[in-house]
């Protein structure tokens, strides 16, 4: 029923961040064969999911994914609906900062260059090698600023709940909201805390007190992540006990003005 009333004026983009050819040594997944495979599979997914969704495939490490791209997907690509944008990241601080320095620079090259990014107002980013499997259902709880997921420690046990990092695998965003709060953000990874984007996150929303950014729907994520190589699971039992999380956390009175419960 979602899908039947989304049309390609109210799909957000989406920015597939990807870097074919790795400047972080720390990634399980190095092999740019592999790595272009499986960002292949992502837009494979992307596409079946709703056959209106438009995609900016962004990649860092300067591979062109255009001549792929034509050979395996010549309709989308001569009706726009898939867009291949390609530069050089900041080899040097990608390899002292990680991987979120380069997705920094690469959303903000996106939102830069796109042509089809160009006259929106809104966009979804996620990690180039995933997919969202309800992405239609989460696009359709948009607040209209910013929605991301979070995770939580200790929300079955007897220890004090914690918010421990926010996941920036896939988040959909107002373009002025990104660029106010979140742009930036890359510049402030690593440091003496060693701080990874998903700390600088969590930190600038708590900051900020930007409340209401948390997806209230579980975000079924799927793919390979390129960090660890591994496929992410998603089983029965694994999206029960997720949701269950989830719900549990909105109840806490500590915690529940951070889901989109109410509008931003």
């Amino acid at each position: 029923m979602i899908s039947e009333k989304m049309d390609s004026s109210t799909l957000a983009p989406i920015i597939l961040s990807s870097s074919v050819n790795i400047m972080d040594q720390s990634v399980v997944l190095k092999n740019p064969t592999e790595r272009l495979q499986y960002t292949l599979e992502s837009i494979d997914h992307w596409l079946k999911i709703s056959p209106k969704i438009r995609l900016v495939i962004c990649d860092g490490s300067a591979f062109d994914f255009s001549p792929v791209l034509l050979e395996k997907y010549p309709q989308a690509m001569a009706e726009d609906r898939i867009e291949c944008l390609s530069f050089m990241n900041n080899s040097e601080k990608v390899a002292i900062f990680g991987k979120g320095y380069g997705e920094g620079e690469i959303i903000q090259f996106a939102l830069t260059h796109s042509q089809i990014l160009k006259e929106e107002t809104v966009f979804c980013k996620c990690t180039g090698k995933l997919w969202v499997d309800n992405f239609l259902e989460c696009l359709a709880e948009f607040n209209g600023k910013f929605l991301c997921q979070a995770y939580f420690s200790n929300v079955f046990s007897f220890k004090k709940t914690r918010l421990e990092y926010v996941d920036t695998r896939f988040y959909i965003s107002d373009i002025q909201f990104y660029q106010r709060h979140f742009a930036e953000l890359h510049h402030q990874v690593g440091g003496h805390f060693q701080s990874s984007i998903e700390d600088v996150y969590k930190e600038k929303i708590l900051q900020e007190n930007l409340f209401g950014c948390f997806f209230k729907k579980f975000p079924l994520v799927r793919g390979v992540g390129g960090g660890s190589g591994k496929y992410y699971k998603s089983n029965f039992i694994r999206r029960n006990k997720d949701r269950i999380r989830l719900k549990l956390v909105q109840l806490n009175s500590e915690f529940k003005h951070w889901f989109n419960l109410e509008p931003l």
